[in-house]
Parts: structure tokens; C-alpha cells; sequence
């Protein structure tokens, strides 16, 4: 083992593994082997095997929402910007699928087990979305009572383009095209009226 052990080191590793053997079959001990250590010294950071599938997938997940954070601090109509955050989020997922459709299927596989990862994630796009919708009501530009729950409402009405159980889908060649008619009417709905 060259350098020392870290928690980053195991999850790369833990990807890597999961990659090749899936999420039901990768071990602790398989993680532990792709790093020339013992399965003990994977345990000194992680304390069991959920822990280790629960930190990879909160790392994939977090991974997501890199692009989506400079756009809710960005100056300009809210509008545009809520429309380029959801954007963003349906091609991040769909270029993770498409670049490495292996492990992208993995990492639904174990997020799907993993409901109180998923759960954190979702409330975090919530927030993030939320900011931008409570930015579009103080500049007047949208109409709404409560941004979190219209923030909430705005990732059900856009799910086909972001969650992973559509990813079948993510190929049709319409799918920019229904992406915008959906836009659409989120965008009225939010507009003062």
C-alpha cells in the first residue's frame, strides 16, 4: 500500500469494487484486498459494511449537486436560473448514465436501499431549489406562498428528467423537447400573476 489509508482512498476503492462485482456482491473484504489492507483497517474508518455502502452513495449523490450550487447564488431572473438548475440536474444524471452506465445502475441500485441517504439528498435539492424560488418572490418575479413546497412540487413535476428509474427513457430524442413544454408550464405556474 502506497500512502496512508484514508477515508477517500477506501471509497475510490469501494467504487472500483462495485464497479466490477455490483452492490450484491462487493464485500468489505473485496474493498479491503483492492487496497493491499486488511478488512480490519477499512473497519477503523467505516464500522460496518452499511456505513461503507451508505458513504459511497452519499458521495455519488453529492457529486450531483456540484454544478447545481453556483447557480443559486448567481445574480439574475430567477426564472432563468431555476429553469439552468433543473437543467443541470437532469444532464449531470443523464451524462453519469450515459459515461459509466454500469455503475450509475449500481449506485441507484444502493441509493434505492438506502432511503435515509436518498431522503437527505432530496431534501437537499429541495433547499437548494427553494433559495432560487425565494429569491424569484423578494424580486417579484414569481408568485408563490411557500418556496420550499412549489421548490418540492417543481423536482415531482420534472422527475422523468432526473430521477434514475426513468433512465430508460433519458435516450429518446424528444426528451430535450418535452423537457422545455414541462418547463413551460412550471414557469407560468410561478409567474406573478
Amino acid at each position: 500500500m502506497t500512502g496512508a489509508l484514508t477515508a477517500e482512498r477506501i471509497l475510490d476503492a469501494a467504487e472500483d469494487t462495485l464497479r466490477r462485482f455490483g452492490p450484491g456482491k462487493t464485500t468489505v473484504v473485496d474493498v479491503a484486498r483492492s487496497l493491499g489492507v486488511s478488512h480490519g483497517s477499512v473497519y477503523r474508518h467505516f464500522p460496518n459494511k452499511a456505513a461503507l455502502r451508505d458513504a459511497v452513495a452519499e458521495r455519488w449523490l453529492q457529486r450531483i449537486c456540484v454544478p447545481l450550487h453556483p447557480v443559486v447564488t448567481e445574480d439574475g431572473p430567477a426564472a432563468e436560473r431555476a429553469w439552468r438548475w433543473l437543467w443541470l440536474l437532469s444532464t449531470t444524471k443523464r451524462e453519469m448514465a450515459s459515461n459509466d452506465p454500469e455503475l450509475f445502475a449500481t449506485y441507484y441500485a444502493l441509493a434505492s436501499e438506502i432511503r435515509e441517504v436518498v431522503s437527505d439528498h432530496l431534501e437537499t435539492l429541495t433547499e437548494l431549489l427553494a433559495r432560487i424560488v425565494a429569491d424569484g418572490v423578494r424580486r417579484g418575479e414569481f408568485a408563490v406562498d411557500d418556496p420550499r413546497e412549489t421548490a418540492r412540487t417543481m423536482l415531482s413535476a420534472t422527475t422523468k428528467f432526473h430521477h434514475p428509474a426513468h433512465a430508460a427513457e433519458w435516450a429518446d430524442p424528444n426528451l430535450d423537447r418535452e423537457f422545455e413544454t414541462v418547463w413551460e408550464l412550471v414557469r407560468r405556474g410561478l409567474e406573478t400573476r
